[in-house]
């Protein structure tokens, strides 16, 4: 286990850097790896959607953090390019960003991975 930032670093409708995670707080803590599967953008710089999913900084893809399943894939002018549509996606549930367990002990966050 190790610990990646204070509680009060995260707090909700935040994500921060967490080493090889994007950390984040849409209600309950949260750690998915930091890449996102479209062209490798860095999660830990995304912001939470309002159904508390992580949305890439880059093209607004979306993941759900329960899962690590994107949900929404690239927006904007990356919406039409051949091959980032429903196959992309479908992509994403073979294979979805990992996820690891965050504890909250004494106001740190640790992850369990």
């Amino acid at each position: 286990m190790s610990r990646i930032a204070s509680a009060a670093d995260v707090p909700p409708e935040t994500v921060v850097r967490g080493g090889k995670y994007a950390v984040g707080n849409n209600g309950d803590y949260f750690a998915v790896s930091r890449r996102c599967r479209h062209l490798g953008a860095d999660l830990s710089a995304g912001s939470i959607d309002a159904d508390g999913c992580l949305v890439c900084p880059w093209h607004q893809s979306t993941y759900d953090v329960r899962t690590g399943r994107m949900v929404r894939g690239p927006q904007g002018v990356f919406a039409t390019i051949p091959g980032l549509g429903a196959a992309f996606t479908a992509l994403t549930r073979i294979v979805p960003l990992r996820r690891a367990m965050v504890i909250e002990r004494s106001g740190e966050l640790h992850i369990d991975d």
